[in-house]
């Protein structure tokens, strides 16, 4: 039975992406953005411009591209802005960066050169490892707040923009975990003017683009939007949230194997990962602070996956570690390996080894497109609060308190296709496929 499918408000007009850091992956992000505007490129990894979604039965033959399904936002209306500790615009950036060709940056030149940064919120004690010169001067955290949000509006003015959204692109904070400064919305906004030292950068941004009603995507392992106060603003200003962390390299092919590891039934002893890279990210998780953040987000995706205590016989004994290692020389082409020991029949032994030359940026670039596009059209939807449907983009999913995270990328891409098919009014699918064996059978399969 067809559903009835929800109101979506149209996407016309421009939308805005407003960023925090233009470093490596927002400007490969914008650059990519504009040379697919020109024809130069294709949005390759993008699942919002490339990627097809299953409607009916499969004897129907309906798969239309997703962006063809939905009422997403088109390229053609995307403004970019956002905020950074160095003052290059955005070519001097991606070119400092040196992701991207100097042929391909030449052709978007123009484009590029127009955006310039806005004067970040920096406070050096969360990344040490970084001392920015194109920050924002302020009293107390109150102020610094009512800075951001003049700047979210006068974006919006200056630019036409009909709405906005923004994710975060900037640097991993040091590792910290929520206190009470952070369990309710009123001990927030004391702490604003207390200036507490326990509300990060990160934190700044958030709360300002909430209270605007500016949908937040967290796409580094910061404790930001994870915390009850901004989830309390969220829900009271009707606002979308996701994080966090984008899910690439490594943890890319952590969801993507384990899955069928654990679906075989086949066991684990241990999985040692490593990894160089020599980007600014790398340089700030270089210091043990910044790493510990990181490390908490990457470990959790095997023991969520595997479930030990589950299958205590196949993954009771796993030995999980994860190293990073900041090498100049290698700039954003970051290598990783992986070792892991599995056993099968019996308990006898084998080992799986990867070796993946990826680029962070490459990969993280077009999920900071969909993330955009996704998140606009949950507020347009009518959506609040964390979208838990977008976690197949991040690697350590935010989820209502007491549920734990889905960390299989399978299940993630259903939940999301199935999220899109009930907005749309489309009956949801389940694989089950009875119906097409046994007569009288009506699951949709």
């Amino acid at each position: 039975m067809k559903e009835t499918g929800q109101y979506i408000q149209p996407a016309g007009g421009r939308l805005g992406v407003l960023i925090p850091g233009l470093g490596a992956v927002a400007t490969t992000f914008i650059a990519g953005v504009e040379a697919v505007r020109k024809g130069l490129a294709q949005p390759v990894g993008s699942l919002t411009q490339m990627g097809n979604i299953r409607l009916g039965k499969r004897t129907e033959n309906r798969n239309p591209k997703i962006r063809d399904f939905v009422p997403l936002a088109g390229l053609e209306d995307l403004v970019f802005g956002g905020w950074d500790v160095y003052e290059d615009n955005v070519y001097q950036a991606a070119r400092k960066a040196r992701v991207l060709e100097p042929a391909l940056l030449e052709a978007v030149r123009p484009e590029l050169e127009a955006i310039r940064p806005m004067p970040a919120a920096f406070d050096r004690r969360f990344v040490k490892n970084l001392d920015g010169t194109h920050v924002k001067s302020y009293i107390t955290k109150e102020d610094l707040v009512a800075q951001l949000r003049d700047d979210i509006r006068t974006f919006k003015a200056q630019h036409g923009c009909d709405r906005l959204v923004m994710v975060w692109c900037g640097s991993t904070e040091i590792y910290h975990q929520a206190g009470e400064v952070h369990n309710s919305l009123y001990a927030f906004e004391a702490g604003l003017r207390d200036n507490h030292p326990d509300i990060s950068p990160s934190m700044l941004y958030a709360y300002a683009a909430l209270r605007e009603g500016v949908p937040f995507a967290n796409g580094a392992p910061n404790l930001t939007v994870d915390t009850p106060a901004l989830l309390e603003l969220a829900q009271e200003t009707g606002t979308p949230v996701a994080g966090k962390d984008f899910k690439t390299g490594q943890t890319l092919m952590k969801t993507i194997l384990a899955p069928g590891l654990q679906a075989r039934a086949l066991g684990v002893k241990g999985w040692f990962s490593s990894n160089i890279l020599g980007n600014r990210d790398g340089l700030v998780l270089d210091d043990p602070d910044n790493f510990r953040t990181k490390e908490v987000s990457k470990l959790g995706v095997l023991e969520d996956i595997f479930r030990p205590e589950d299958n205590p016989e196949l993954y009771g004994d796993i030995y999980h570690k994860v190293r990073i290692n900041y090498y100049p020389p290698a700039g954003d082409n970051k290598e990783s390996w992986d070792n892991i020991d599995i056993f099968g029949w019996l308990g006898y032994p084998m080992q799986i080894k990867i070796d993946f030359l990826c680029r962070d940026s490459i990969l993280a670039a077009p999920i900071v497109l969909d993330l955009a596009l996704f998140m606009d059209l949950a507020k347009r939807a009518g959506l609040s609060g964390i979208q838990e449907w977008l976690s197949f983009y991040l690697k350590s999913p935010q989820t209502a308190e007491g549920l734990r995270p889905e960390h299989d990328i399978f299940k993630q891409l259903i939940k999301l296709e199935n999220t899109l098919r009930h907005l749309m009014g489309e009956e949801l699918i389940t694989h089950l496929g009875l119906d097409y064996y046994q007569e009288g059978v009506e699951t949709l399969s």
